[in-house]
């Protein structure tokens, strides 16, 4: 193993963080590596099904069951598909250990940009509420940082990547610096107005999506043209990913250097000095290992994949690693907890059909335990995500009767699904296999994550008040389902390597800079005390953003 030029910094992972990373601190004049373990995409260019038929696409765009069932087992849970396939990891290849009892869906990418390149582009900030509720409830541990910490950095990052959506003045969901929303449909606007009067409390507003409805010429980025086919990668731009936004700002510096297919398997360290000394990285292709210096690392390859490096990064004849003083490194793993779904017909409106396709579509704010409300039976909240469409109706007959039929449309229907916040339990935890490897060495990891009543009670609510709220605005055939919940399926899993103002409970402080190593900042989900109830990745933004600006400074000042 040799060491190779020093870098400035070195980023691990090119998903939402990572790519903001890599931004800022180009920008701020360092010299950068960015390290992934995927395969290159490079934008526009490696987008092989952008825009095409699904008739161009192979087995039309339907997931083969025999690929499935051998190389995508667990990230098919309604994700991948063949125009899709290449941004995703192959299990087969590079699986964790799913043992019998354990069962966590960690659904991973495969590429560079991570999941900005798959995400669902829901985007939302994160409230007071959310980073009090801790503190006031005695749950986990309290956060270092309020809102108003935050508050400058989102609006920082919302006005470069780009954010559509309405201002609706909620204390429990602030308001973004936005774009237009994307309209409702004619039913969506039928059912917000009857569902806000007959359940007060209760809002019904646009979705809040990093898709954009404005141009943004001076990056190249056009606005979306309603394709809805962003899991295939946006030729546009039009949403926010590593390949549109933030890769080329950093490549326009001349300071970026970008790996694909480098394995990460752990930080080198020198305890005398509490520091990071280098990043040890297998080439994917050749199986070749090299450690490489750098004075900053910038943890960024996803919450369970960051702790799975820090876990790995351990003290010599010992299991225990160099960034776990406070033995809390792999507890506190949290996901949402989702697959409640709850859908009914909307009556009428039957001459009218909707063009294009948005998206995102509408999403009902989170009501419970907003305040001071008490006696609901569980702590925290939930949302819905939903939307209101008409599909062609099924054809009947041969002939003209079929080719006259496959012109009509299904009544209007309207669907939702609930995302709930799950709580941080310190047995919620991942491990390190004692025995199993993978192809680079690295030891698999192990899942021992679980929802709890709290959680439960909180779905079979949503499941109840989802079913309320559309029978009273007077939808009919009203149903609803609740399908297993597994953590890892929302795909917003955080936790691991939580921040906290005390070294003897948490991994980072307030500024996701590790207790144990002045110069490595882990800025992905690895770093949450708790999840609140709405999807996480801007508020991932917002604090690499903020982590970049400090460690700058910090080593300007030569305290790093």
């Amino acid at each position: 193993m040799t060491a190779t030029n020093q870098y400035d910094a070195i980023v691990v992972g090119s998903g939402v963080s990572g790519g903001w990373a890599a931004k800022e601190l180009t920008e701020k004049g360092l010299r950068v590596l960015m390290l992934d373990r995927g395969v290159m995409v490079e934008h526009g260019a490696d987008y092989s099904y952008d825009g095409k038929p699904a008739y161009e696409i192979p087995a039309r765009n339907i997931m083969p069951e025999p690929l499935i069932e051998s190389d995508y087992f667990i990230a098919t849970h309604g994700y991948v598909s063949p125009a899709s396939q290449k941004f995703y990891n192959n299990d087969r290849l590079n699986p964790y250990a799913y043992d019998e009892g354990e069962k966590f869906y960690w659904i991973r990418p495969g590429a560079v940009g991570g999941k900005s390149l798959i995400w669902g582009r829901w985007s939302f900030r994160w409230s007071p509420e959310d980073f009090e509720a801790n503190k006031r409830e005695n749950v986990g541990i309290d956060w270092p940082i309020r809102y108003d910490d935050l508050a400058p950095w989102y609006s920082y990052v919302e006005k470069y990547a780009g954010v559509s959506g309405s201002r609706e003045n909620l204390p429990q969901l602030p308001d973004s610096e936005f774009q237009p929303p994307m309209p409702m449909n004619i039913a969506e606007k039928w059912l917000k107005e009857r569902l806000e009067a007959t359940s007060p409390g209760r809002k019904l507003i646009h979705a809040r999506l990093s898709n954009m409805t404005e141009d943004k010429p001076d990056q190249g980025r056009s606005r979306c043209q309603f394709r809805n086919q962003c899991g295939r990668g946006c030729s546009f731009g039009a949403y926010f990913s590593t390949q549109a936004v933030t890769l080329p700002a950093a490549r326009a510096t001349g300071r970026l250097t970008l790996r694909a297919d480098a394995v990460v398997s752990n930080l080198e360290y020198d305890p005398k000095a509490r520091r990071v000394t280098g990043v040890r990285v297998v080439d994917a292709k050749t199986g070749v290992a090299e450690i490489i210096p750098a004075r900053l690392v910038f943890l960024c390859a996803s919450a369970m994949a960051s702790t799975q490096i820090l876990m790995n990064s351990r003290i010599p004849g010992t299991g225990k690693s160099h960034f776990d003083t406070s033995g809390t490194l792999g507890r506190y793993v949290m996901d949402h907890i989702f697959r409640v779904g709850i859908s009914g017909e909307i009556p009428g409106m039957t001459d009218y059909i909707e063009y294009g396709r948005r998206p995102g579509a509408v999403y009902i704010p989170r009501f419970r335990n907003v305040g001071g409300e008490e006696g609901v039976g569980f702590r925290r909240g939930y949302g819905y995500q939903g939307s209101a469409y008409r599909n062609p109706a099924w054809p009947q007959g041969f002939g003209a009767a079929m080719k006259h039929g496959m012109r009509r449309y299904d009544s209007w229907k309207f669907g939702m699904g609930a995302f709930g916040e799950c709580l941080p339990y310190e047995d919620n935890r991942v491990s390190l296999h004692p025995d199993k490897v993978d192809r680079f060495g690295v030891p698999l990891m192990r899942f021992d994550v679980t929802f709890r009543e709290n959680e439960l009670k909180m779905m079979s609510d949503a499941r109840t008040e989802g079913e309320k709220m559309l029978r009273a605005a007077g939808l009919i055939n009203v149903q609803s389902e609740r399908k297993e919940h597994v953590p890892g399926d929302a795909i917003h899993e955080m936790g691991g390597a939580r921040m906290g103002a005390d070294p003897r409970e948490s991994v980072l402080n307030k500024w996701s800079q590790a207790h144990d190593a002045s110069n490595l900042f882990v800025t992905d989900g690895a770093q949450m005390a708790s999840i609140s109830c709405v999807n996480p990745s801007l508020t991932f933004m917002a604090l690499t953003a903020r982590a970049a600006d400090h460690a700058v400074k910090q080593l300007q000042a030569g305290a790093i």
